[in-house]
C-alpha cells in the first residue's frame, strides 16, 4: 500500500467511509479495491485507487476530468481488473486529494504533469506495460509529460479536451475561463451553482434517449469532495484555466517531440469541446481518431463498455 506519512486530515479520511465513497464492493468475483493516499511532495497528497489482477498483462492508469473524482472509474476498473492492474487518482483540487493555496501549487496542466510523473514513480508502475487513459483536464498533462518523457507509457488514449487554443470550439463558460474579467465571474458562478453542475453537467446537451444515470455513491463522492478548506473544485478548475492557454500553446509548438503512441477518442455529441478539435489534433500528430456516435463529453460514463474495449485494444 502506498500510504506514507500523511497530514492529519488525510489520515482521518483514510480511516472513515468517505475515503472510498464510491461503494466498496464490486462484482462478487472482483478483487477488492485498495484505497489509500500517496504523498507526492510536501504540498500534495493524492487519494488513489488500485484494483489488482491475479495475473496482470499490464497496467492501466485512469485520469478523470471536471467535475469528477476517481469514482468515475469504478465500474471500468472492475471490468479491466480481470487482466490488468488498474490505478485511478483524484487530481489535486478534486475528491479527497490535496488542495493547497494557489501560491503554493498553480493547478496548471504543466504542474499536473509533474504530479502524474510523481504518482507513476511512487506507485512503481512499469511504464513499458502502461496504458494511460486521460479525459478532459487529465489529457493535456499526460501529453505534456510525454513531450519530455516519451517512454512514460506504451500508449496514451486521450479525448474530449482542448489540446490547442481554439476558443471557438469551446463551450461558452470554458471560453470565459480563459481571460479576465470573465474568468473570475465564471468562477464565482460555478461555486454558487455547484449542485446544479454535479446534477446536470454529465448529460447536458444529450437527447432524452441518450441520457444516463450516475450512481448515488458517485454523486455523493463528488459532492463530499467539492470543497476542502478554502479551495473548491471550481477554484482548482479556474486556476487550471489561468495557465491553460500557455500550456496549450506549448504543446502545439512542440508536437514534433510527441513520440509516445496516442489514440484520440471523442464523443461526437460533445457540447463542451467540439469534435473539430479532436479531428485537428489527430491529424496533426497522425494519430487514429475514433468519433463515437451519439456520445457526449463523458464516454467512460455514457458508454463504459466501449471505453473498456478501447483500453483492451491498446494492449493488442
Amino acid at each position: 500500500m502506498l500510504r506514507r506519512s500523511l497530514p492529519a486530515i488525510f489520515a482521518l479520511a483514510l480511516s472513515s467511509s468517505i475515503a472510498w465513497g464510491c461503494g466498496e464492493n464490486g462484482p462478487a468475483n472482483a478483487a477488492k479495491p485498495e484505497i489509500g493516499y500517496v504523498e507526492i511532495d510536501p504540498d500534495i497528497t493524492l487519494r488513489r485507487m488500485v484494483v489488482h489482477s491475479a495475473k496482470p498483462q499490464g497496467t492501466v492508469l485512469l485520469l478523470h476530468g471536471f467535475p469528477e473524482t476517481l469514482c468515475a472509474w469504478r465500474d471500468v476498473s472492475f471490468a479491466l481488473a480481470d487482466d490488468y492492474e488498474v490505478h485511478a487518482i483524484d487530481w489535486p483540487g478534486y475528491g479527497l486529494s490535496s488542495r493547497p493555496a494557489a501560491d503554493r501549487f498553480s493547478y496548471a496542466p504543466r504542474d499536473y504533469a509533474r504530479i502524474l510523473k510523481g504518482y507513476i514513480e511512487a506507485a512503481n508502475i512499469d511504464r513499458s506495460r502502461l496504458t494511460i487513459y486521460a479525459t478532459d483536464i487529465g489529457a493535456l498533462p499526460a501529453l505534456l509529460l510525454a513531450l519530455d518523457e516519451p517512454d512514460v507509457a506504451r500508449t496514451i488514449i486521450v479525448g474530449d479536451f482542448a489540446p490547442f487554443n481554439r476558443p471557438q470550439y469551446m463551450y461558452e463558460s470554458l471560453r470565459n475561463l480563459k481571460t479576465e474579467p470573465a474568468a473570475s465571474k465564471t468562477r464565482a458562478y460555478m461555486n454558487k451553482t455547484w449542485a446544479e453542475i454535479l446534477e446536470n453537467a454529465f448529460t447536458r446537451g444529450l437527447p432524452a434517449q441518450a441520457k444516463f444515470d450516475l450512481s448515488a455513491e458517485y454523486r455523493e463522492d463528488m459532492a463530499s469532495g467539492w470543497s476542502h478548506g478554502k479551495l473548491t473544485s471550481a477554484d482548482a478548475f479556474f486556476h487550471y484555466y489561468a495557465h491553460f492557454t500557455r500550456d496549450e500553446d506549448y504543446l502545439e509548438a512542440n508536437l514534433d517531440k510527441l513520440k509516445t503512441p496516442v489514440t484520440v477518442i471523442w464523443g461526437e455529441k460533445d457540447i463542451y469541446i467540439d469534435r473539430n478539435l479532436g479531428v485537428e489534433f489527430a491529424e496533426r500528430i497522425n494519430a487514429e481518431l475514433k468519433l463515437l456516435p451519439g456520445i457526449g463529453h463523458y464516454p467512460h460514463l455514457q458508454a463504459p463498455d466501449q471505453t473498456i474495449e478501447e483500453i483492451r485494444a491498446s494492449f493488442r
